[in-house]
């Protein structure tokens, strides 16, 4: 439902989208540092490798927590981590958070 106010409510409404990052991202505590990332930005998700050499998961939360967790992944990532692409995907307005806390899935 659009209520007043929107403009300021818009980046506190809660989003999920998924998330899949290229380049060297597995073997260099990519998980870990993301998990931490995400944890200080009060989201939740999760994060695994994948059998083909990238990292992918979900982030949900407030959307301007989800965008700044969005440029962590694309530029950032772990000390040893080189990021060649980060691609987001299924972003979509949730009501409520679907997950508990930000895991690393094995």
């Amino acid at each position: 439902g659009a209520c007043g106010g929107a403009a300021m409510a818009d980046g506190e409404a809660l989003v999920s989208v998924d998330y899949e990052v290229s380049g060297r991202v597995q073997g260099v505590f990519f998980r870990k540092y993301t998990q931490g990332e995400a944890k200080r930005l009060g989201l939740v998700g999760w994060v695994q490798n994948t059998s083909h050499g990238t990292v992918q998961g979900q982030i949900q939360g407030p959307t301007a927590r989800v965008r700044e967790l969005q440029e962590w992944l694309r530029k950032v990532g772990s000390p040893q981590s080189r990021i060649s692409r980060a691609e987001f995907s299924n972003e979509k307005k949730i009501e409520a958070l679907e997950h508990k806390d930000f895991q690393i899935l094995k």
